[in-house]
């Protein structure tokens, strides 16, 4: 595998456009977001927060759907603003956070959506977490969305971990898949890793390395199955980086200046044979205008 990042603007964007030139009916793009808790909805209809990164995904083109990676509260004004900008028909795959695990009327509002929007479309989760662990294809892609707050009789267990219920349904799932890419996305890290331009901290040692012996089997099960990449969220900051053989993707948040310790974040991502290449989209001090700060190509 070979890591480039392309260091200007101008740069970058030639790049996006003759990628996408050269595409075939089996490529295809998506968009990464995370964390974007408490800045969407009615009290937020501005540039500065989660509605300008919707605003700014409809203007370089959405791709075929958004997985956000966790900590999506309430998770009703994400879909609200999200829909609003870019159509009602815009797939949405959430992803259970900490904080949706401990707020029921979260927990509740997710299973709906399931049923409403996503049951017969996708593979259901484990029982007991069927509605909010579940695992879908697109093109030559596989795509496990896991519930790390699962832990074999609730789907809202307050510490994440990746418990024997989960692993079970996640081997399973991965075992029985056969397409190029495999994409798994939970939301606590591997380990927590510094934002890649500022290099701030958060949630150092309460990740997944809280229960090392589960993290290394998870670990060992993505290496087996040849797992393209994980993807998750928490710190709040922007990172990739290859951990003990495995790509780690974290998108950062979405909070525009709810959070002004760093840049607000997306990731739009595009699968083409058999690279994959990622263009990291960044706010700028006023968290009102987004441009693509790095891309990065992975073969």
């Amino acid at each position: 595998m070979k890591l480039l990042k392309y260091g200007t603007i101008a740069i970058i964007f030639t790049l996006s456009i003759n990628t996408f030139a050269q595409l075939s009916s089996s490529d295809f793009s998506f968009i990464l977001s995370a964390d974007t808790r408490h800045f969407a909805g009615p009290e937020y209809q501005s540039p500065e927060y989660f509605l300008g990164i919707c605003t700014a995904i409809n203007s370089i083109g959405p791709g075929s759907f958004m997985i956000s990676s966790g900590d999506i509260d309430p998770p009703w004004n994400i879909y609200s603003d999200l829909t609003d900008a870019l159509g009602k028909n815009y797939p949405w795959y959430p992803v259970v956070g900490n904080h949706e695990a401990e707020t029921e009327e979260d927990m509740v509002w997710l299973r709906k959506y399931y049923f409403n929007h996503l049951e017969g479309k996708v593979n259901k989760g484990p029982a007991n977490c069927e509605e909010t662990t579940y695992s879908f294809d697109y093109n030559d892609a596989h795509f496990a969305i896991i519930n790390q707050y699962y832990d074999g009789e609730s789907d809202k267990e307050l510490d994440g971990d990746v418990s024997e219920a989960l692993f079970n349904w996640l081997k399973s799932d991965l075992e029985s898949s056969d397409k190029k890419f495999k994409f798994v996305i939970g939301h606590e890290p591997i380990v927590s890793l510094p934002d890649y331009d500022n290099g701030r901290h958060r949630h150092k040692a309460d990740n997944l390395d809280k229960y090392p012996e589960n993290s290394f089997k998870f670990q060992k099960l993505l290496r087996e199955n040849n797992v393209t990449a994980y993807v998750c969220g928490h710190t709040h900051n922007f990172s990739i980086a290859k951990l003990n053989g495995i790509w780690q993707i974290d998108p950062g948040h979405a909070r525009g200046k709810g959070d002004a310790g760093a840049a607000s974040t997306f990731i739009k991502m595009n699968l083409k044979n058999n690279k994959w290449e990622l263009l990291v989209y960044r706010s700028d001090e006023t968290f009102q205008k987004y441009s693509l700060w790095h891309t990065f190509e992975i073969d």
